[in-house]
């Protein structure tokens, strides 16, 4: 279940993800708790999220970009 789609935009899981993160889930550990999904899938999606530029990586934790910011109320 990808967290980014071909077009670059994040997919369902992926506005899940970035609500997570808004919501003050901040590790994948924590991610995955809040949206059901599996670690190794947020963990997978956190990357795609990473590279598409919606979401940064400061040591072990994730925080939106102001890009990702946008895509989430």
């Amino acid at each position: 279940m990808p967290c980014v789609s071909a077009d670059g935009k994040p997919t369902k899981s992926g506005i899940a993800t970035l609500s997570a993160l808004k919501n003050g889930a901040s590790t994948p550990e924590a991610v995955a708790e809040t949206t059901g999904n599996a670690l190794f899938r947020v963990r997978s999606g956190l990357r795609e999220l990473v590279n598409a530029g919606f979401v940064k990586q400061v040591g072990d934790k994730y925080q939106l970009t102001p890009e990702g910011s946008k895509l989430v109320k």
